[in-house]
């Protein structure tokens, strides 16, 4: 076999790993792949507990002060804000060229989520004290019975993606005209539903990191994995505030 021909096929060889996803990869691949998505993923909410606290309890006072100058039509401009951030990061982490700039996305993004929940967490620290922790409790498990459901079954919710994007949008839709006309509707019943929602997501998500990323793709799957976390995390922590203020 001539040189030239051993260097096409070694080529297609290489690129054909590249594109295999990690379910098609021996099983010594797949448990570092899930193994490494898994660790950023404890990583990303460690730096995200770090900077709530430390922000928290070194910058009361900024914070009162940023919480409220948000209100109303302010949260949206903050919302918008995050999108872009969002939308950023994720493009950052799904880079097939450069690890640094993978790391730079989800380090963006991780950050981008600890600025939106400052108001948030403020305010369930000062007026409902204990809800953060019980949230956070209840997150976890609902979390990891999510992701063990999906890990024994082996089950593909990829048809779940319809259903999600239409559910995120009417979501979305619903928050930004309460934000607008400045009604007070986001109450107990619309957090179970968001609840509901990223439950869904969650398993969407872990089916997708499962069944249709790369081996190399860790980063960017645990990037997605904590935004489904987050999502989770935010509407779990209002429907225990509401639930405490009824």
């Amino acid at each position: 076999m001539s040189n030239s021909s051993y260097g096409r096929q070694g080529l297609y060889v290489e690129q054909t790993q590249s594109f295999a996803m990690a379910s098609q990869s021996s099983l010594i691949d797949r448990l570092s792949f899930i193994r490494k998505t898994y660790f950023h993923l404890a990583c990303a909410i460690a730096l995200f507990a770090t900077i709530e606290f430390a922000m928290l309890n070194l910058f009361p006072d900024q914070i009162a002060k940023f919480t409220s100058s948000i209100r109303g039509l302010g949260w949206l401009v903050v919302l918008g804000g995050f999108m872009v951030v969002s939308w950023v990061a994720n493009w950052w982490a799904h880079s097939s060229t450069s690890r640094p700039m993978q790391y730079a996305g989800l380090l963006l993004y991780t950050v981008a989520e600890a600025v939106m929940f400052l108001p948030l967490l403020f305010i369930a620290n000062k007026f409902a004290p204990g809800t953060i922790g019980s949230a956070a409790v209840v997150t976890g498990i609902i979390f990891g019975g999510l992701t063990l459901t999906v890990f024994v079954t082996k089950a593909d919710f990829s048809f779940l993606r319809m259903g999600l994007t239409l559910g995120g949008l009417a979501a979305l839709a619903f928050v930004i005209v309460a934000m607008v006309m400045g009604l007070d509707i986001l109450g107990a019943l619309f957090a179970t539903l968001m609840i509901v929602l990223a439950s869904g997501y969650i398993l969407y998500h872990t089916s997708q990191v499962l069944h249709h990323y790369r081996p190399e793709q860790y980063v960017a799957a645990s990037l997605t994995l904590f935004a489904s976390v987050a999502l989770l995390f935010w509407y779990v922590l209002q429907l225990f505030m509401e639930l405490q203020r009824d």
